[in-house]
């Protein structure tokens, strides 16, 4: 019923904050829905001619749970059909609840080369024709491409970011943001 209201107000584009396609990561993040949820709501939308773009976000998964994030986020997404695809990567700042967690242990961040790497294995598993937008200041190298055409080429240049910068250089430029704006 909502999309037919969608709809009549002339609504023909939507941005989801979908963040993960990663049923365990949606946990974590509360996100209040399930990727069951997300591919039902979805494939209404194709269904009513509406266009949306995803919102993926790198790093949401903590330490060590980034490539399963990825590999997953990328499986739903590409049963899907996104006009295009916005990676952001998590930034934590105070008075948040993933902040609040990080400072008592109960949550890992990942580090930079981890959120990379996670952007790599998204691209890698990425199996529909799609713009990729990773290019918003909360990205440590900002990159787009349009997929699968550009795939090799944009994963190349992720992996020496990887094998050329040092961490702490990385970890500096997340520290220093202040505002996503």
């Amino acid at each position: 019923m909502a999309i037919k209201k969608l709809c009549a107000m002339g609504i023909n584009g939507l941005s989801i904050g979908t963040e993960s396609g990663d049923d365990e990561t949606l946990a974590l993040a509360n996100k209040g829905y399930t990727t069951v949820d997300i591919l039902e709501q979805c494939r209404k939308l194709d269904e009513a001619g509406i266009e949306y773009y995803l919102v993926y976000m790198t790093g949401l998964a903590g330490h060590n749970g980034g490539q399963r994030n990825a590999i997953n986020s990328a499986h739903l997404f590409s049963q899907i059909n996104p006009y295009f695809i916005s990676v952001d990567s998590l930034t934590l700042f105070p008075d948040t609840e993933l902040f609040s967690r990080a400072q008592a242990g109960s949550f890992v961040p990942a580090g930079e080369k981890e959120r990379i790497k996670e952007l790599e294995t998204f691209i890698e598993n990425l199996q529909l024709r799609t713009h990729l937008l990773a290019n918003s200041v909360s990205n440590y190298y900002p990159v787009t491409a349009y997929l699968p055409k550009e795939r090799d080429g944009v994963i190349s240049e992720l992996q020496g970011i990887i094998d050329t910068v040092d961490e702490a250089v990385m970890d500096q430029y997340r520290t220093e943001l202040k505002v996503l704006g």
